[in-house]
């Protein structure tokens, strides 16, 4: 029982879908991952979407969980980034209004899987989790 629990846990970790790599492959072309603000500011007429790091930093700053739970927020985030990715719309936009007016809504992602828009959520969790501007 132990042999075949094993397995089945070695393939799974197999055939997971690696965040980073859907982020390169999908997201890269229009977020620059890591970049500081004095430097986006510089060259924000050129951007062509929120840095990642800004991205992250807007998430936990506008994610509340009333009673602090590291689990229950990372829950929603996920679920939040999960579903904005499908289905962008300006109502649900954590972005600042300039960066709205200059660089628009993304267009939706619908061609990533479930477990690729799972993966590239838990990837902008625990890349940016200590980052901050």
């Amino acid at each position: 029982m132990k042999i075949a629990l094993l397995t089945i846990i070695a393939a799974t970790s197999l055939f997971a879908v690696d965040g980073y790599e859907v982020y390169k492959k999908h997201c890269m072309s229009c977020h620059i991952e890591m970049i500081t603000k004095d430097r986006a500011l510089k060259k924000f007429n050129t951007l062509l979407a929120p840095p990642m790091i800004e991205v992250a930093n807007r998430l936990d700053q506008n994610i509340i969980i009333a009673d602090d739970d590291d689990d229950v927020k990372r829950f929603v985030t996920i679920s939040f980034i999960k579903e904005y990715i499908k289905n962008p719309k300006l109502d649900y936009s954590m972005c600042h209004p300039m960066a709205i007016e200059k660089l628009g809504i993304m267009p939706a992602q619908k061609q990533l899987s479930d477990e690729e828009s799972t993966a590239v959520a838990e990837w902008i969790i625990d890349r940016y989790e200590d980052s901050k501007f």
